[in-house]
């Protein structure tokens, strides 16, 4: 059974930095292509980004291009969410995902192309 844990959320200001993780287990890690997504209340899901297993390709939502990056760590079944440049508005639960296959069967942005989702890690920016 596939599962994804996300760790790292917090309370940071403005201008801050945080690094979420996502455990995952129960699967051969390396080739699959995942994903972050954040919910903030009230509003829909939305794609942060991912990160493809096949050549380790990362494409990002344009809120959050060029202050945020994924990487991913095969040797302990990990992939990171760096974040830099924080804003208020980045407040949201932020989630990591999977897919089931090892490509996509929509677009990488759609949050119903995922398969596995973690429970979610609370980021706070205070202004």
């Amino acid at each position: 059974q596939v599962q994804l844990v996300e760790s790292g959320g917090g309370l940071v200001q403005a201008g801050g930095s945080l690094r979420l993780s996502c455990a995952v287990s129960g699967r051969t890690f390396s080739n699959y292509p995942m994903g972050w997504f954040r919910q903030a209340p009230g509003k829909e899901r939305e794609f942060v980004g991912r990160i493809t297993g096949i050549g380790g390709r990362t494409n990002y939502g344009d809120s959050v291009k060029g202050r945020f990056a994924i990487s991913r760590d095969s040797d302990n079944n990990t992939v990171y969410l760096q974040m830099n440049s924080l804003k208020p508005e980045d407040t949201a639960v932020y989630y990591c995902a999977a897919t089931r296959g090892v490509y996509y069967s929509g677009p990488y942005s759609d949050a119903k192309v995922y398969d596995y989702w973690g429970q979610g890690t609370q980021v706070t920016v205070s202004s």
